[in-house]
């Protein structure tokens, strides 16, 4: 399970539309299975089917992350026009099977629906995901 407040999904949603048409990431850091911490990453694909964090960023974060005795709970992403599932190059590019993977679809951007999966040797998994 994830536990992510409300504040930081809308700031998950809200970045996600304002990067569209192309996909929003970032990390999720924070303790146990509670999200203390967003941070918003810039997706240097620059691309509504993909996304790859710029790695200056993404290093700045995990720093920042470890100097606040955090741990990095997840990584999230949106999906423009397709369901909140990972996709092939997802699965592909899930090198930390311990974190949680977050989705949010944007294909009704009026009701965006989020899902987090765990994803371990291509085997994927939903786990609940609890907004407070």
């Amino acid at each position: 399970m994830l536990i992510l407040k409300k504040e930081f999904f809308e700031k998950i949603v809200n970045q996600s539309k304002r990067e569209s048409p192309n996909e929003a990431c970032g990390i999720l850091a924070g303790k146990g299975q509670i999200v203390e911490k967003v941070y918003e990453m810039t997706n240097v694909d620059k691309s509504p089917s993909s996304f790859f964090m710029d790695a200056k960023e993404q290093l700045k974060a995990i720093k920042e992350i470890r100097s606040l005795g955090l741990e990095m709970l997840g990584i999230y992403h949106s999906h423009i026009a397709s369901p909140a599932y990972p996709s092939a190059k997802d699965i592909e590019l899930a090198f930390y099977p311990e974190v949680s993977y977050v989705i949010v679809s944007l294909k009704d951007k009026d009701n965006p629906q989020i899902r987090s999966f765990k994803i371990k040797e291509g085997i994927i998994s939903e786990e609940e995901l609890r907004i407070i």
